[in-house]
């Protein structure tokens, strides 16, 4: 049987329309959503597989977005249609049962069961035995400069199946619709769809085999690569040589500015640096990966904005960061990091509760019917001085009895329709 109609195969496609739909994702520029695409199917398939078959079908250009980076510039994403969508997540389940196998070891991103956990974990493995100069490679608009027909010139060893190869450079080659206008690509494939990342790890695979018969320690995740040498000398020599490969093999630009031989406390990868106890290398966030996560959570804790809305959204929308934070993080050493960070968070949400309660007297009823369930025994003096205290919300807030009386444990109290605030410290050490 063909590629191509192992791609088209009922099972295959109804695979992939399940997937395109748990992935959800914006409409394309045909403004057809996911929810649309069961019917859309059932009327067209038979007219699409047969386009397909007679090498007919035209991708449409994929929408223009842009998603803020952590430097604060901008990534380029590129939305298809969903019908195409649909087709390029059939194409990609066929090429990772072909490919999957054949991938380096050390090739971490966008396969099934790794993580970029895992590959920090194989970076401090091989710091740890002692490669303990990094070469941090960086190669510049990796996405936007991949080959065409280098590309398929590597597909073509192991898929030999013309219409398929012919439906990849359609798809590579479908364009870019931007501010109303459509421009064709020659170079390059756009981030976004599910057929651009198996082709990624095609693509730079080569690399990868290259690295591996020169006997080198490397992790890459996706186009971020490490590679971990003994000696500054040969840190050197080894980045100018892989520049060089990579440039003259896979006629991909190395950023010079963003390649660079540095010692692992110096290093940043995947969100990560290192440091070394008595012992052994462990990882930590970077200090941007912490900023990120303050970012994040400052956007959703401002004052006007939680006080007219009911606290069920704002806690579960803080919950859902910090959750997603930590659990991409937990490796990582961080337990002083996780207990400031979560005493900031506590002190936001007790300003936004005592700003909702408003009133001098609404806040010491309040905080009185609290006093009497909890063990503090507060004074009414002291209850009514907060209450009434001229300070401005944020040292009311910061006060032994609203510390106490608001504490972590009240707070990851489920209330009616608003979840209990985690607490950061618990669910790292959980």
């Amino acid at each position: 049987m063909r590629l191509i109609d192992e791609i088209l195969r009922e099972e295959n496609l109804k695979e992939a329309i399940k997937r395109v739909k748990i992935n959800k994702g914006a409409p394309g520029i045909d403004k057809m959503t996911v929810e649309e695409i069961d019917e859309y199917f059932n009327l067209y398939k038979e007219e699409i597989k047969q386009s397909i078959f007679e090498k007919k079908y035209k991708p449409q250009p994929v929408k223009r977005v842009y998603i803020p980076k952590a430097n604060g510039k901008k990534r380029p994403l590129g939305i298809s249609t969903v019908k195409d969508r649909v087709i390029q997540q059939a194409i990609a389940q066929k090429l990772s049962h072909i490919y999957d196998n054949q991938f380096s070891e050390n090739s971490y991103g966008y396969r099934p069961k790794r993580s970029a956990q895992d590959a920090i974990t194989k970076t401090l493995q091989y710091l740890n035995e002692g490669y303990e100069w990094v070469i941090d490679l960086d190669i510049k608009a990796y996405f936007d400069t991949v080959n065409h027909d280098k590309l398929i010139s590597i597909l073509r060893e192991d898929v030999n199946d013309s219409t398929t190869l012919y439906l990849i450079r359609k798809f590579l080659r479908a364009g870019v619709m931007e501010n109303g206008l459509a421009k064709a690509n020659t170079i390059g494939m756009p981030q976004g769809g599910p057929l651009s990342p198996i082709l990624s790890n095609v693509y730079l695979d080569k690399f990868d085999k290259e690295l591996e018969n020169r006997g080198l320690r490397f992790v890459r995740y996706a186009d971020d690569s490490n590679i971990f040498v003994k000696s500054e000398m040969a840190a050197n020599r080894v980045m100018k040589s892989v520049t060089s490969w990579l440039e003259r093999k896979l006629f991909l630009k190395v950023s010079a500015t963003k390649t660079k031989v540095v010692r692992p406390t110096d290093s940043n990868f995947l969100g990560f640096t290192y440091y070394k106890n008595s012992t052994e290398w462990k990882c930590r966030p970077t200090q941007r990966s912490k900023k990120n996560l303050y970012d994040k959570c400052r956007k959703e804790l401002i004052r006007k904005k939680c006080v007219a809305r009911p606290n069920a959204i704002t806690f579960k929308k803080i919950n859902q960061i910090m959750r997603g934070w930590i659990n991409y993080y937990r490796i990582g050493s961080m337990k002083m990091f996780i207990t400031k960070f979560g005493e900031w968070v506590r002190h936001k949400i007790r300003v936004i509760i005592l700003k909702q309660w408003k009133k001098p007297e609404t806040i010491y009823v309040n905080l009185q019917k609290l006093n009497r369930k909890l063990p503090y025994k507060f004074s009414d003096e002291k209850i009514y001085a907060v209450a009434n205290t001229r300070l401005g919300l944020y040292k009311q807030a910061n006060g032994n009895v609203v510390n106490f009386l608001l504490n972590d444990k009240i707070l990851a109290m489920k209330k009616e329709e608003r979840p209990g605030l985690v607490n950061p410290l618990t669910y790292y050490l959980g």
